[in-house]
């Protein structure tokens, strides 16, 4: 396969001594992913990854169009060897996925520029999937969460799907009633709130592995494909519900170095209402049976923590 010239432009690389290979998926049909190997003037090669996704909304933003594909955008970046978390039978290096996790989930996120303290949202567009994420800054969590999130991913759903009543109005009794009761900025860590912090946002299994940069070095846990934002640090927990998660040693050894949100008999019912924004947007973006699951977390919440009478 040969390279676009716009990436050749941009990689210290001599095209003549380089090679394009399609490297596993790109998660989405949208997205294709690949391997660059290249030659180096001494001899050694030298390996990228590169992601390409088509038509406007797939851009990664500042990092470049295709000359030759010009309806397609691309991302390059170093390339990470990979090897399966649970098959390899080389040991991980490093600190263990739990730990990375809990270290970035217990470091404030940056005050934004112009605020004086840290918000929830993020200073640019990311995706989830097919799916740009409004990330407008908000102060308070819950209804960062509300609008942000699930409100806007109802919309998108409608315009995929078309008008559902039941579901717009299942959306709209959550975030009235159960998203001030469950992670209200007064009721969670016993009225003080939460900080914002940095999650993924697109933590599941297909986004975790093994790996080297460059097939050298050490390998160790590593995850890619984020839709990250700045966010309660269980936001991440509803992607791996939804999809199984890491197992029963990971969960331990995350919630050792970072302990569950007060009121932590309620934590469950917090990871189900943040695994509900992913049914919401598998909906949104390939219809089919992930609307049920959407609709059966919101009845189960509303009767729990929602007005009787809004079911």
């Amino acid at each position: 396969m040969k390279l676009d010239s716009a990436v050749a432009n941009i990689l210290p690389i001599n095209p003549a001594n380089t090679s394009v290979s399609s490297h596993g998926g790109g998660g989405m049909s949208s997205a294709s992913t690949s391997k660059i190997t290249t030659k180096l003037d001494d001899g050694t090669d030298k390996y990228f990854f590169m992601k390409t996704g088509s038509g406007k909304e797939a851009e990664s933003y500042g990092f470049g169009q295709l000359a030759d594909t010009p309806n397609k955008f691309f991302l390059v970046t170093d390339f990470l060897e990979l090897s399966s978390r649970r098959s390899s039978s080389t040991p991980s290096a490093g600190h263990s996925l739990a730990a990375k996790l809990a270290t970035l989930h217990t470091t404030p996120a940056p005050t934004p520029e112009g605020y004086t303290k840290p918000m929830f949202g993020f200073p640019t567009t990311t995706c989830c999937g097919d799916t740009p994420q409004e990330n407008g800054y908000r102060e308070s969590w819950a209804d960062f969460y509300a609008d942000n999130r699930l409100r806007f991913i109802v919309r998108r759903s409608e315009k995929s799907n078309g008008r559902d009543k039941e579901l717009h109005d299942l959306v709209e009794a959550t975030c009235k009633t159960v998203v001030p009761s469950l992670i209200g900025d007064d009721h969670l860590n016993n009225s003080k709130g939460i900080t914002p912090v940095v999650v993924h946002g697109d933590l599941w299994s297909g986004n975790a592995s093994r790996g080297s940069i460059g097939g050298k070095g050490s390998v160790e846990d590593v995850v890619y494909d984020p839709s990250s934002c700045y966010a309660h640090s269980e936001y991440d927990f509803g992607i791996m519900k939804m999809f199984g998660g890491f197992g029963l040693t990971f969960s331990k050894e995350y919630h050792e170095l970072c302990p569950k949100t007060e009121p932590i008999a309620e934590y469950e019912d917090r990871v189900a209402l943040y695994e509900l924004y992913h049914h919401l947007n598998h909906h949104a973006l390939f219809g089919g049976g992930y609307r049920s699951g959407a609709v059966s977390i919101m009845k189960r919440l509303l009767r729990n923590y929602g007005d009787r009478g809004e079911l």
